[in-house]
């Protein structure tokens, strides 16, 4: 993964934050798909006053992918957020790391098409990135394998 494909996942990361629909926590979060042929696949984190049928923006991005028939395709993730500043934009200077629901999420595509998933946290402003690998941030993870599938 270079850096101008890190940082094109990353803008297209903020730019899903600006659709989040986050009036409960205030907090947007973006994320972007890079599949195999090099187009992006994009989601905003969607909240709901019942809180736990709140989705993440990672699983909003796989979703999508998925419904494209997709999901085996997805080879890199950036994700970023922040608190809701002015104009209902994230703001924030720390790198923000997808949760553990959106990890088993991912690993579900990583699977399923074969490959270990980069993942680029970057910040909702600045330049402040971290790569990882999914099987880092996820070891031992259960998925389809596990249940004698692929």
């Amino acid at each position: 993964m270079n850096d101008a494909t890190a940082r094109m996942l990353i803008d297209a990361a903020r730019g899903a934050a600006g659709n989040a629909h986050a009036p409960y926590s205030r907090f947007a979060v973006g994320a972007a798909l890079l599949l195999t042929d090099g187009s992006l696949v994009t989601g905003a984190n969607v909240e709901n006053a019942s809180y736990g049928l709140s989705l993440c923006a990672e699983t909003v991005a796989i979703a999508t992918a998925s419904a494209s028939g997709r999901i085996a395709d997805v080879v890199a993730i950036g994700v970023i957020g922040g608190a809701m500043g002015e104009h209902g934009r994230a703001v924030g200077h720390a790198p923000v790391r997808p949760c553990g629901r959106c990890r088993q999420v991912l690993n579900e595509a990583a699977q399923i098409g074969g490959r270990d998933i980069t993942v680029i946290c970057g910040a909702a402003e600045g330049d402040a990135v971290e790569f990882h690998r999914l099987s880092d941030l996820l070891p031992h993870a259960f998925g389809p394998a596990d249940l004698g599938i692929g």
